[in-house]
Order: structure tokens, then sequence, then C-alpha cells
């Protein structure tokens, strides 16, 4: 038997048993899924600060209302977050505002409500596939315990077909079933990093957006008054 040969990392996946191959398959699988949904997140999120800071930028410049929100009207389909709060807010605002006798309560209540209805569709929307990256990071690491698990008790239970056991004998079952460990550690422990940064990133995101929506109420009940 050449050894050498057996425990090369080509030699030890093609030489596991069926269902650690099974096993490095899956994670394997999971592994590339979770880095596709890794670049995924970190554009959207990229692209989602960028215009966040764009828009706040803009809004206080001190241009008018209606005027901003005509231009996050004609640009709707590049419109981000910040863009569709304010404009799901203003719309509700001049919707209201366009009544007689509606009292103001009511008007900022109506206005709350659409802001906060936009503002968790988009939070929803950033949060996409996070938790899929959570249960790999959770997860992977125990699938590939039990590939290795199941590896090792082949590899000794192959001992009871030799006379004299050697290390040679057992060396390559266990090194074929460690790799299975390995493979897991690959797959969760950039899932876990990816998760807990974007998670960060999307909390700040979210107070950005809790705090406009604070402001932005309160600009629109002063222009009630006015």
């Amino acid at each position: 038997m050449n050894i050498a040969q057996d425990l090369s990392l080509l030699g030890m996946v093609t030489n596991a048993s069926v269902l650690v191959q099974l096993v490095m398959l899956l994670l394997l699988l999971v592994s590339l899924m979770s880095w596709w949904y890794i670049f995924l997140k970190m554009f959207a999120i990229s692209r989602a600060t960028r215009k966040t800071e764009q828009f706040e930028h803009d809004f206080w410049s001190g241009k008018d209302l209606n005027a901003l929100y005509q231009g996050v009207m004609n640009a709707r389909r590049r419109t981000g977050s910040l863009e569709k709060i304010f404009e799901a807010g203003f719309r509700e605002f001049s919707k209201f505002k366009r009544q007689t006798g509606v009292d103001i309560s009511v008007v900022m209540d109506g206005t709350r409500r659409a802001m906060r209805a936009t503002y968790q569709r988009e939070v929803d929307r950033l949060e996409t596939h996070l938790s899929f990256l959570a249960t790999v990071g959770s997860v992977s690491p125990y699938v590939g315990l039990f590939g290795t698990v199941w590896g090792i008790m082949n590899a000794f239970r192959g001992l009871s077909n030799v006379a004299q056991a050697t290390l040679a004998h057992v060396a390559p079952g266990i090194a074929e079933a460690l790799v299975a460990t390995a493979m897991g550690l690959f797959a969760a422990i950039p899932a876990v990093v990816a998760y807990n940064r974007y998670a960060r990133d999307i909390d700040r995101l979210a107070i950005r957006f809790e705090s406009f929506m604070e402001e932005f109420s309160n600009i629109l009940q002063r222009q009630t008054h006015a």
C-alpha cells in the first residue's frame, strides 16, 4: 500500500466511504452557496449604504420636499431604502393633508405607519439570506463531525480483518475522516464571520432609517402648524 498516495487530499477524498463522500459533497455545495450569498450581501449592503448617504445629503441640503419627492418618483427603480421610506411617508402625509377636517394626530399617525411598514420591508429585504449564513455557520461543523465519526468507525472496523494492527493500517482511514471535519470548518468559518459583519451593518442602517423617520416626522409636524 502506498501510504503517501493514500494520504494526499485527492486520495483521501476518493478513498473515503460513500457516506463520508456524500457528507463532503454536501459541505462543498453548502460552502459554495454561502460564498455566493456572502458576495451578494456584500454588494447589496454596500449599495444600500451608498444610496442612504446620498439621500441624506440631498435631504439635509435644504431642498424643497415636493421637489425631492418628485425626484424620487422619477427615479423610482433606482431608489434606495431610505428614499422609499421618505416616499411612503410623504405620499401618505400629502394624501391626508388634502382632506379637510382631519386631525393632525391622525395625519401623523398615518404617516408614521406608512414609513414603518416600508421600513420593515426594506430591513427584511436587507436581511435576506442572512439566516442561511447563520445556519451554515452553526450546522456545518456538526455535519463534518458526523462524517468524521463515521469514517473513524469504518477505519476501526477494518482492523477486525487484520491480524496485526499498525499505524499504517488505521492512519489512512482516520485521515480521510478528518477531511470531513476540515470541510465543515471551511464552510462554517466564513459564514459566521460574514453573518456577524452583515448583521452589524444592517443594524447600523436600521438605526439610521429609524432616526430619519423620527426627524422627518418632526419636520412634517412642524409644517402642519405653519
